[in-house]
């Protein structure tokens, strides 16, 4: 509670704005019982004429409207907080998973991360727009009440000082075991938005295997699970709501009865003070009561807050790094004692390896060796576990983010389209201005101009979302088109030819051979016989690069190599 007090008094402008409006309630809450007792007093007892009560009607009305402007400016304040500090959590969130998108990905459902970043941020709501403000005019209205009391009737505030404390002993009591079931009750949320997004996703497979009544059996059980944990949270709000009422009735009751002994037996007090000190008492523990159903409210957006919380503090790579720049000439890498390890299965085991610029390198393995997170790892989408990735003698995360990917291109297997033109697809992540021709050449070297020209729109012919309407070559040709146009320094392949025909390959073959002349090249690659030319091919084995050096060098000295190579070509060596 003491970090999401800290958000909200860090916004200080909110805060005195808050307290100068509880303070004008407070002395408007005065105002209306004091002209309501002076209009009372002077009809029944003084048979006042209703023309010399006009100025008193003015006060009361002005104290009325006073009292209600003030607290729908406290309301409307906190409102205003909530959504600013929900908005800075979401903002918090996204960078969060922005910065790791790949072990975003990895880790957990995304049902679970859209609870997070909607039903976990709302549910903090109250907690600004709700306790904030009632708990702010609950530490200043009642003190101000207390303190009129006290100067008018001082037993009866002596009896309210006894009285009011069990009302936060109360709260207390209940809000220990409110939060329990808040904690529960957030758990089975993220748990349900996550195995029904995950069901959802996956529909077409269930169906196809007849899984689909076993899926709905599970989504059944999580949604009664939070059905009933949500009813727990409801019965301890009502029994809580319920204990608070009894408490200040019993509290106003006392109070009652000293004034109504003093007045009406002892004779001791005066009709004015009485129907005054019982005008307010009511007001004093009404802000209490609010703020044990706010305090409530509070309780449950501490789980969430909880939750928000253990996901933006998990360890995530600064993408924000140093100002050193990047020359156009490939990089010198160095992997020193490089490894990672995800939050739970595999691990990449410590690398030391040296790629001069213009290197031509392999990674190859069998499946689910490290390949891929080794790529991913070279190009700055996974932060390492341990060890240094150095380029050029600078620290990789001392480099500015802009500068790095400005001269890195990344083809994956499957290279992402976007919904839009050809040209536009081409032209993604080129910040400078492209002429035609420019564009135009990028596709002659990566074997797609020929067939573009066939297109009646040529390149401005529009593509579906994740290229939709392409083949699977000509998605790879596109995206070696990007990297021509863009020139990079380092172009990592990640299995640029696998599943694809044998013209296609071909062509991507001499697209690649045109591409290392001017850049330091790393392949991952099933099929041996297109990385024979490489200068280093770096075979990983469950993690582990378990030999290194190039072609000629691991057929003599490697059998795994060897194995592998003559799986390929039917048994035959070559």
């Amino acid at each position: 509670m003491n970090d999401l007090k800290q958000l909200a008094f860090q916004r200080k402008s909110t805060m005195t704005f808050l307290a100068m409006m509880s303070i004008l309630k407070g002395l408007a809450t005065i105002g209306q019982a004091l002209f309501f007792v002076i209009i009372a007093d002077r009809v029944f007892l003084q048979h006042a004429t209703f023309e010399s009560l006009m100025p008193f009607f003015g006060g009361l009305m002005m104290s009325i409207l006073l009292r209600a402007g003030s607290g729908y400016a406290i309301g409307k304040a906190g409102v205003d907080l909530a959504a600013d500090v929900k908005s800075e959590f979401q903002n918090n969130l996204i960078q969060t998973f922005a910065s790791n998108p790949l072990l975003t990905a990895a880790q957990g459902q995304s049902g679970q991360k859209v609870s997070l970043l909607l039903d976990s941020v709302d549910e903090v709501d109250g907690f600004f727009s709700k306790y904030i403000p009632q708990m702010i005019q609950t530490y200043i209205i009642p003190v101000i009440l207390l303190g009129v009391i006290f100067s008018q009737n001082w037993t009866s505030g002596v009896i309210i000082v006894i009285t009011a404390p069990f009302i936060p002993l109360f709260m207390a009591l209940v809000g220990k075991g409110t939060k329990k079931k808040a904690d529960e009750k957030m758990e089975q949320l993220s748990r349900f938005s996550g195995t029904f997004l995950d069901v959802l996703q996956g529909l077409s497979t269930l169906k196809l295997f007849g899984q689909a009544e076993k899926q709905q059996q599970a989504i059944q059980k999580s949604s009664l699970n939070f059905r009933d944990s949500t009813m727990d949270v409801l019965k301890s709000a009502f029994l809580s709501s319920l204990m608070l009422e009894y408490i200040s009735m019993l509290s106003i009751g006392i109070v009652a009865l000293e004034i109504g002994l003093r007045l009406v037996v002892f004779d001791s007090i005066s009709f004015f003070t009485a129907f005054f000190i019982l005008i307010l008492v009511p007001d004093f523990f009404n802000l209490l009561k609010d703020f044990g159903s706010a305090f409530h409210t509070a309780r449950g957006s501490l789980s969430a807050a909880k939750q928000l919380s253990t996901e933006l503090e998990k360890p995530k790579v600064d993408l924000l790094w140093g100002n050193e720049s990047m020359a156009q000439e490939p990089p010198h890498l160095s992997l020193e004692q490089l490894s990672f390890q995800y939050a739970e299965g595999f691990t990449l085991a410590s690398l030391n390896v040296e790629i001069p610029p213009y290197s031509q390198v392999a990674i190859v393995g069998k499946s689910g060796s490290g390949k891929t997170t080794l790529m991913h790892l070279l190009a700055g989408l996974l932060p390492q576990t341990e060890g240094r990735f150095v380029v050029n003698g600078i620290a990789r995360e001392d480099i500015n983010e802009k500068s790095w990917f400005a001269q890195l291109s990344y083809i994956s297997q499957h290279p992402y389209l976007f919904a839009g033109t050809i040209r536009e697809n081409i032209k993604m992540g080129v910040t400078d201005k492209v002429s035609d021709e420019e564009v135009l050449a990028a596709a002659k070297k990566a074997g797609i101009a020929e067939m573009v020209s066939t297109l009646e729109k040529g390149f401005e012919t529009p593509i579906g979302e994740a290229g939709r309407g392409l083949s699977g070559g000509e998605k790879q040709r596109i995206a070696l088109a990007r990297a021509f146009l863009k020139k990079p320094a380092l172009i990592l392949f990640d299995e640029p030819t696998t599943g694809l025909d044998l013209q296609t390959e071909k062509i991507l073959q001499d697209s690649l051979r045109e591409l290392q002349r001017t850049s330091t090249v790393i392949t991952v690659a099933h099929r041996l016989h297109t990385i024979k030319d490489a200068d280093l091919i770096l075979f990983l084995d469950d993690g582990k690069l378990d030999a290194s050096g190039s072609h000629e060098e691991l057929l003599k000295t490697y059998i795994p190599y060897e194995e592998m190579l003559a799986a390929q070509q039917g048994g035959g060596l070559q």
